[in-house]
């Protein structure tokens, strides 16, 4: 049996969009136990609340063993300093979490809170990998293919990068790609302002060279922007800043498109209708294109599973990022990308 801890007070919908994911997961995945983590009283208030077939389904998974409530006192809000929080709230639901894995009564970690706590409290907690320079959060993105969606990494975990630590991104993601996204063989590209090798500022200058030199891995190059939905590319290197930038940039114009769409087809009767006949079309397309379903974000290079989800996840998104979590666990995700980076070192470079 796989176990889950979950952070219930982590998001902007906490604790009960959270709590019906816990509950909807703990029922729907096959050999999964729910650690619920958080304030006792909230977690016990939001099942209260659920309707009597809702609430049935919680004491039933509770009685069966697949959810149980792991009472933490304290918090970290979503605008609360991410180092600070972790290190005054010792008992905060993020770092009880955390600890479970750490002595491995967990196999691994979700959390929708301040993404920078839950970073931060996996180093300290966890520490790193050996031979990672630093961890990375790497977001899984849809693209105009369905079945090949794009892993972003560093999504923020790191704003100013070394080469190294990119080269490092690209092993992390290639492992990660393979073994929960299904990928035979990851084709890997550094994001930069042009294809040609020498197009990007010096950090891609430096970094592009390296990439080249990794064994095992499909490095395809530089790719740009237009790459990243184009259903070519698997994972896609940069460093933290820009993939953040490039993340909420993505999912702007998918909500701005919505809208646009949603305008322009109540602007006559003619076109209501025409949505009406077209309805399933586009709701084929919403849920191509819903993050929720996508199942979080990993942050690799601790020695641990560890997954963060958006902060305004609903229970869908949780069920989803609990999958993730499951299935990365199950694979040992952590083993394999210790077993790349310890690779990686030893393999002579060319050229030294």
């Amino acid at each position: 049996m796989v176990k889950i801890a979950l952070d219930a007070m982590g998001g902007d919908h906490a604790p009960k969009q959270i709590v019906v994911g816990a509950v909807e997961a703990a029922c729907g995945l096959p050999d999964v136990k729910i650690l619920l983590v958080g304030q006792m009283s909230a977690i016990q208030k939001e099942i209260e609340r659920f309707s009597k077939d809702r609430k049935q389904l919680a004491q039933r998974a509770i009685e069966k063993g697949a959810l149980e409530i792991v009472h933490a006192p304290d918090q970290v809000e979503m605008d609360d300093v991410p180092v600070d929080a972790v290190r005054k709230k010792k008992d905060c639901s993020i770092n009880v979490a955390m600890r479970l894995v750490k002595e491995g009564r967990a196999d691994a970690f979700v959390s929708a809170g301040n993404s920078g706590a839950v970073a931060t409290s996996a180093i300290l907690n966890l520490g790193r990998i050996p031979g990672v320079k630093r961890p990375a959060i790497a977001m899984v993105l849809p693209t105009n293919t369905p079945s090949r969606p794009l892993l972003l990494l560093d999504a923020g975990a790191n704003m100013d990068c070394h080469p190294e630590w990119l080269v490092q991104f690209a092993i992390m993601g290639n492992v990660y790609s393979k073994t929960v996204l299904r990928r035979e063989k990851p084709a890997v590209g550094l994001l930069s302002i042009g294809t040609e090798d020498c197009k990007g500022n010096q950090l891609i200058h430096e970094t592009y060279p390296e990439l080249k030199k990794l064994k095992g891995i499909d490095f395809v190059g530089n790719i740009e922007g237009h790459d990243i939905c184009g259903g070519q590319i698997d994972v896609c290197v940069c460093d933290g800043f820009v993939g953040n930038v490039v993340l909420k940039t993505v999912e702007s114009v998918a909500h701005a498109i919505g809208g646009w769409l949603k305008s322009e087809l109540k602007k006559s009767l003619f076109r209501k209708i025409c949505a009406l006949m077209l309805k399933p079309a586009f709701n084929a397309l919403k849920n191509q294109m819903d993050p929720e379903v996508y199942g979080g974000a990993p942050l690799l290079g601790v020695p641990g599973t560890v997954i963060i989800t958006h902060g305004n996840s609903t229970h869908k998104a949780i069920f989803h990022a609990v999958r993730s979590g499951v299935m990365a666990a199950k694979n040992d995700v952590t083993g394999l990308v210790a077993k790349a980076i310890a690779a990686n070192a030893e393999s002579p470079k060319s050229g030294s």
